[in-house]
C-alpha cells in the first residue's frame, strides 16, 4: 500500500511513516481520494464511500484495506465452494488433524 500512495502522490516510499495520519503527511482530501482511487484499482476492490470519510491516516487505510480484501477471499472461497463441486478441489484445505 505504500508504494501505491507513493507513486500516487509522486513522493519517495521512505517518506510515509506506517503510523503516520494524512495531516501529516500533508494530504488533502483530493489526494485522499486519489490514493483511495489507486487502491482500488490495484487490489480490486470498491471501497464505499461512508468508510472512505472516515479513513485519516495511513494504519486505518491499511487496517480497512486489508478487511475488505480478507472478506472478499472469503466470500470468494465461499462462492466457489456452493457453486461447483469440483471447484472444492481447487481450494486448499486443511488436513484432519493426527494424520
Amino acid at each position: 500500500m505504500i508504494r501505491v500512495i507513493a507513486e500516487t502522490q509522486k513522493i519517495p516510499a521512505d517518506t510515509i511513516g506506517r503510523e503516520a495520519s494524512f495531516e501529516e503527511l500533508k494530504f488533502d482530501s483530493l489526494d485522499g481520494i486519489n490514493i483511495l482511487f489507486a487502491l482500488e484499482n490495484e487490489f480490486d476492490i470498491n471501497i464505499p464511500d461512508e468508510s472512505a470519510r472516515h479513513i485519516k491516516s495511513i494504519p486505518q487505510m491499511v487496517d480497512g484495506i486489508a478487511a475488505m480484501l480478507q472478506s472478499k477471499a472469503t466470500l470468494t472461497a465461499s462462492e466457489i465452494r456452493s457453486q461447483s463441486p469440483e471447484g472444492v478441489a481447487l481450494l486448499p484445505h486443511k488436513a484432519p488433524e493426527g494424520r
